[in-house]
C-alpha cells in the first residue's frame, strides 16, 4: 500500500507529518484528510486561523496528491459546490 503524508499548512508556513499512513489510494487518503479536519475544527478552542488552513497529502516522493482546505470539510457532501479532489 501506498504511504500519504498529512502536512498541514497554515499562512505560509508548513507542518510535516513524519509519520504518514499507508492507504489503499487517494480516495482513502481523501477520506482521511477530511475527518483529520473535521476532528480539528471540532474542538471548542480552534483557532479561527485555522480556516485559512489546508492539507496537503503528499505521496512518498513528496508530490501533492491532494490538497483539502479546512473550509471544505465543514460542507456536507451532497450541499454547496464541493471538490472531491
Amino acid at each position: 500500500m501506498p504511504r500519504y503524508y498529512f502536512n498541514t499548512r497554515i499562512d505560509g508556513e508548513l507542518i510535516r507529518d513524519p509519520d504518514g499512513a499507508d492507504l489503499r489510494d487517494p480516495d482513502q487518503a481523501w477520506t482521511m484528510a477530511r475527518a483529520m479536519i473535521r476532528d480539528i475544527l471540532h474542538d471548542e478552542e480552534t483557532e479561527p486561523r485555522l480556516l485559512r488552513a489546508a492539507i496537503e497529502v503528499t505521496d512518498e516522493e513528496g508530490e501533492i496528491v491532494l490538497e483539502f482546505p479546512f473550509t471544505e470539510a465543514l460542507i456536507e457532501p451532497g450541499q454547496g459546490s464541493v471538490s472531491v479532489h
